[in-house]
């Protein structure tokens, strides 16, 4: 009788139906196991190397074309918005190029727009970050910066007040969206810089709280050095045009007779005729001309040289969570008693750049030393706060709260400073004052920006947290700058007493929440949904759970699990197909698209 093959094949012994299995590989005890679960066959430990170098290199790309954008932005903005104010002041302008057009009440609302329309960021900016992603909402903000622009070519009351409420919404989302990029690139380059590390530990192994920190800090320094570079940016159509046009000190500040901490409101009997001669509108259109460009080239390198803050696989899992949870979850974040503690330093920063740009150099500067002097004010604010920024990398061997206090402590010396301090008008042997406290004050704020800035990347290190936490903290500034335009008018001294107070509220607040982190008070975080996926491609059948936030990794918190479908089980894969590629492996293999 002839011999029936098996049903089934004996397991490593090679049978009649030939030595190899589905997979191509010889069956039987010799079989090559290093084939199924051994390292990639193309491996190079060499140009592994190369390939994640090439990876650091890019997030240090990113960053830098990400802080030279937000830059140029903000120096176009601040550079157009002064000169046009100083523009549209004088009388003579006004009624020679606009006769009976009602210019100072287009500059008011248009103030207004600007000022106004960011209280209402809170309810909209996750949901705009969410949707267009974190570089894509820079790009559109930046372009909304550009559009504002380009209607002062033809300034109406219809280009110029739509332009400044577009403006106003897209304040908000730019700079949140700023903040959680360089986080995210901090991260990554961790990441790069230990894959090995990442390797050993496993796909689903979560690097240790606070390893991104040195690089982020690093990071927030390179980004403000350069934001900080905008003030400066912006005085040169002052230095180089304007200036040119201005009436010297004599004539402007005829009437002036009290500046300082005994001032009134904004420069209170300042000359209205500020020109001497009127600029030709060729020159006005050249002048806006170079702003549009360099506006279109900020545009240009947000859109070309910074890389994706995510996944595409995280992209979508962020926005999987549900639009309403993201409504929902920057309010939710109030639970947590580490922002509630931060609070006051959030208004504070945004009262200190304000009373930089306005109370310093308009109420102590401009009202004693003209308006010539405005630029040079600004040019030394700008300079000291960029290179104070470098001092930021003390906390990489200092206590991460001496930053903060540091910057804090000068600003209560310079505020205490000017509340008794009273310069003449039109007397200039005091300006080496008014240099040194704007290079003081811009010290204070370059300590004040890195610190917060780093101190949130540290806090919150979830990536489904971040973009609602930095909403968050430009929210308040914004609310703080709204809060400035609202009380413009008040006396310095009521100015100052508002800082001083808020100053003071914020460092003991911060040192409260240091003293609690300290004793091991847990904060209470609002939990972030698992996202519901509509199709469930091959991305989610993965080993590797997306869905799953860090603090559900941490902590399991106890969140149930689909039950498993009825039936038989499908039996095991073999290990090779299980494992997941590195990025490395996934380069060379093309298994899926991988960031810049």
């Amino acid at each position: 009788m002839e011999a029936v093959p098996p049903l089934y094949r004996v397991a490593g012994a090679a049978g009649p139906q030939g030595d190899e299995d589905r997979l191509g590989v010889p069956d039987g005890p010799g079989g090559p196991l290093d084939e199924l679960v051994g390292a990639y066959p193309n491996y190079n430990e060499e140009e592994e190397r190369r390939y994640y170098r090439r990876k650091r290199l890019g997030v240090l790309k990113n960053v830098l074309a990400a802080s030279a954008g937000g830059m140029l932005t903000y120096a176009v903005y601040l550079g157009l918005l002064q000169m046009q104010l100083i523009l549209h002041y004088d009388e003579t302008y006004r009624e020679v190029k606009y006769g009976n057009m009602g210019l100072p009440d287009i500059d008011s609302k248009m103030l207004m727009g600007i000022n106004v329309t960011p209280i209402a960021a809170l309810l909209y900016t996750p949901v705009l970050i969410r949707f267009f992603g974190t570089k894509w909402m820079m790009f559109l903000a930046v372009g909304i910066y550009a559009l504002f622009v380009s209607t002062n070519y033809w300034e109406r009351y219809y280009t110029l007040v739509p332009s400044a409420v577009a403006l106003g919404m897209a304040i908000v989302p730019l700079w949140a969206s700023m903040g959680n990029y360089i986080t995210r690139m901090a991260q990554k380059y961790y990441e790069y810089s230990h894959y090995k590390e990442q390797d050993d530990q496993g796909p689903q192994k979560r690097p240790p709280r606070g390893s991104h920190a040195p690089y982020l800090l690093v990071f927030q320094v390179i980004f403000y050095s350069f934001f900080h570079l905008s003030f400066a940016c912006a005085q040169l159509p002052m230095i180089y045009f304007l200036n040119h046009y201005l009436y010297d000190l004599n004539h402007t500040l005829y009437n002036v007779q009290s500046c300082g901490t005994n001032s009134q409101g904004i420069l209170s009997g300042f000359n209205k005729t500020v020109l001497k001669t009127l600029p030709r509108s060729r020159n006005l259109i050249v002048v806006e001309s170079v702003l549009m460009a360099v506006a279109f080239l900020a545009m240009l390198l947000v859109l070309g040289l910074c890389g994706a803050a995510y996944r595409p696989t995280e992209e979508i899992d962020l926005r999987s969570v549900g639009w309403g949870n993201i409504f929902q979850l920057p309010f939710k974040h109030v639970r947590d008693f580490r922002l509630r503690h931060l609070v006051p330093f959030f208004i504070y920063s945004g009262f200190e750049v304000l009373f930089a740009c306005t109370g310093l150099t308009l109420g102590y500067g401009v009202c004693s030393v003209g308006l010539e002097r405005l630029a040079h004010l600004l040019v030394a604010y700008s300079l000291g706060a960029s290179a104070a920024s470098l001092l930021g990398l003390l906390g990489l061997w200092l206590p991460r709260s001496v930053p903060l206090v540091a910057g804090a402590g000068v600003h209560l010396l310079l505020t205490l400073s000017l509340f008794f301090w009273a310069p003449t008008p039109r007397v200039l042997r005091h300006i080496w004052i008014l240099y040194v406290a704007a290079v003081l004050w811009g010290v204070g704020s370059a300590l004040n920006k890195t610190g917060l800035s780093t101190l949130l990347g540290i806090l919150y290190e979830d990536k489904e947290r971040q973009d609602f936490v930095f909403t968050i903290y430009h929210w308040w500034q914004a609310v703080a700058i709204f809060t400035v335009y609202l009380g413009s008018s008040l006396p310095m001294k009521a100015k100052l007493a508002v800082l001083l107070l808020t100053l003071v509220a914020a460092a003991a607040s911060y040192l409260w929440m240091e003293q609690k982190l300290r004793r091991g008070v847990v904060p209470r975080q609002p939990r972030i949904p698992r996202p519901q996926h509509k199709v469930r491609g091959y991305r989610y059948l993965e080993e590797d759970n997306s869905d799953e936030s860090d603090a559900e990794g941490e902590r399991g918190d106890g969140v149930e699990e689909e039950a498993p479908p009825a039936g038989p089980r499908p039996g095991p894969e073999p290990a090779g197909l299980c494992r997941r590629p590195c990025p490395y492996e996934q380069a060379l293999g093309g298994d899926g698209p991988e960031e810049q």
